[in-house]
């Protein structure tokens, strides 16, 4: 029996490749620093997810229950890997608990960060109690309280949604698009409005990105269906006059200053590199890209691959992406993982 595969990170990506590998019947060892399982859907507390409409507690707990139930995967939580050494084939990875495993391969599906908004702060976040995070009306959502105004518990009138917080902003050194932020904006644009047909929903935006066929799901259907406003502009502020929030910026289109209150400012944030890629860097020996994630390889020998032989990379580890795509691409490793061990295996015999 060949040695377990090293799973490192227990979000989607994670948890399909350890599903993936334990289907074929490789044993693997999963290890998540956190103390529970469900990468960032799970422990941020997300709602419904895009595309599929599905609760992130029911699709990836449903990823979760399937992987904690299975015999040939051994789940380490509240442990990170400290060191790493050998060769494919026969690796020893120490445990931040002091345990010792030997394993043959390694696949990190480590994740990301979210974008701290305080790195912004003249759009508001930290000063103002009513300016919030995708990811904290996630929670008020998921949490079935639906979305309300922090500082007092009311129903917002009117919001507002600012797309690209900690992306395509070379002022604060993040040039990368996240990708998802969009979409997911446009999603929760309609929640809102479902949730509270009188409240009025803006967008602003540099450009909008509901790549391939997310176009007329969300950005079409949120404004005909649902009536969300999009506003091209930059933003120059976001302040209050001591009742509502101020937002203030150009539109981009019609070359004017505009100033518009809200009730309610959410900023869209983008996805950073997991804050431990430097540390994963070292103990596995890969690369970063330029931006700070883990880089890998062209795809078309085989999925994930790593400049390090024997350890493969999966999900928003790499970049920013779906919850899809992670899954996929967790998949896609497990499979070039025992794609090498059985070309390995044909050469020694």
């Amino acid at each position: 029996m060949a040695k377990p595969i090293l799973i490192v990170g227990g979000g989607p990506a994670g948890l399909a490749a350890a599903h993936s590998l334990a289907t074929f019947g490789q044993t693997c060892i999963l290890v998540e620093k956190e103390d529970r399982l469900g990468g960032a859907p799970i422990l941020e507390g997300y709602a419904k997810l895009v595309p599929s409409g599905e609760w992130a507690k029911d699709a990836i707990g449903g990823m979760v229950d399937r992987v904690t139930g299975h015999e040939a995967i051994d789940i380490r939580t509240n442990v990170s890997v400290a060191s790493f050494s050998g060769e494919p084939g026969d690796f020893t990875a120490t445990l931040s608990n002091g345990d010792d495993v030997e394993v043959s391969a390694a696949v990190l599906c480590t994740g990301f960060t979210h974008f701290d908004s305080n790195n912004k702060p003249e759009w508001g976040f930290g000063t103002y109690p009513d300016v919030v995070t995708t990811s904290q009306v996630e929670q008020m959502v998921s949490s079935g309280q639906g979305v309300r105004c922090p500082s007092d518990g009311r129903k917002p009138k009117r919001v507002a949604i600012l797309l690209c917080v900690g992306s395509r902003d070379r002022q604060i050194g993040r040039e990368w698009c996240s990708k998802i932020c969009c979409t997911v904006s446009a999603n929760m644009a309609m929640e809102i409005r479902e949730e509270l047909p009188d409240c009025h929903v803006y967008i602003y935006y540099m450009d909008i990105r509901t790549f391939g066929l997310y176009e007329t799901k969300y950005y079409w259907k949120s404004q005909e269906e649902f009536k969300v406003k999009y506003i091209k502009a930059r933003i120059a502020e976001v302040t209050s006059d001591g009742e509502k929030l101020i937002v203030k910026g150009e539109d981009t289109l019609v070359k004017r200053p505009i100033t518009i209150p809200f009730d309610m400012v959410i900023h869209a944030i983008g996805m950073d590199p997991n804050v431990d890629n430097p540390d994963i860097s070292k103990v596995f020996g890969v690369d970063l890209e330029p931006h700070g994630y883990l880089d890998k390889a062209n795809s078309y020998a085989a999925s994930g691959l790593t400049n390090k032989a024997g350890v493969f990379v999966a999900g928003s580890a790499t970049g920013p992406e779906t919850i899809d795509d992670s899954i996929a691409q967790g998949k896609a490793a497990a499979m070039a993982v025992l794609e090498q061990r059985q070309l390995a295996a044909r050469l020694v015999s």
